[in-house]
């Protein structure tokens, strides 16, 4: 399979636009992580972008208002620059996504649980890739409508732990802000006092799971 040129110019404009575009995000997500006390994942997150095979496209396809990504996959049906960030950059659920054969699962991907860690940056991602994009128009609930386009598509990459926390922290920070949710993520969820309310969880889901088999 020929894989498909794509033909958008790369130009100075779209080089700085892209720069300062991915730069932002990173700043914000900084912001973000410091106030969860996750000072080194701040500083490193996202570099990535700045290589090569994940600059070159970005800037190629940037168009400010939505993920270079997104313009990719629409000339070739997927995205390179992607491909190369999601095995890089841990606080994406694709990164631990695995497969297994001849299990208890069966044959196929098997999703495994985000280190706590790894979700907080997640929220923080998600919640600078809102505010980078929306701009002004930019609110609370804004990373939860994200992922109810994407959820159903979801359940079946993401183990249900990660879903679990992913669904409690959107629906905290569309309710009582980010500052209130990150701090509940610092002082609370890294620390591990809330450890109880997710294993009851997922032992609920279990359980109904095993009533339906």
């Amino acid at each position: 399979m020929t894989e498909k040129k794509i033909e958008d110019k790369i130009t100075l404009s779209k080089i700085i636009g892209h720069f300062v575009t991915i730069t932002h995000h990173r700043h914000l997500v900084r912001k973000n992580c410091f106030k969860m006390g996750l000072y080194w994942q701040g500083l490193v997150h996202d570099l990535s972008k700045y290589t090569p095979a994940e600059f070159l496209i970005g800037a190629r396809c940037y168009q400010g208002t939505r993920s270079p990504n997104a313009r990719e996959r629409e000339i070739r049906g997927y995205s390179t620059s992607w491909l190369h960030h999601k095995g890089r950059n841990k606080h994406h659920f694709e990164y631990w996504i695995d497969f297994f054969k001849k299990n208890e699962y069966g044959d196929g991907i098997v999703p495994v649980p985000m280190p706590d860690k790894y979700v907080a940056e997640m929220m923080a991602d998600r919640v600078a890739a809102s505010m980078t994009y929306r701009g002004d128009a930019y609110d609370s609930w804004d990373s939860m409508k994200y992922y109810e386009r994407e959820k159903e598509v979801l359940k079946h990459l993401v183990h249900p732990d990660t879903i679990n926390k992913l669904e409690f922290f959107l629906t905290m920070i569309g309710e009582q802000g980010e500052d209130a949710t990150f701090k509940y993520i610092k002082e609370i969820f890294l620390k591990g006092k809330d450890r109880g309310r997710w294993e009851k969880e997922l032992e609920v889901q279990q359980n109904e799971q095993n009533r339906v088999i």
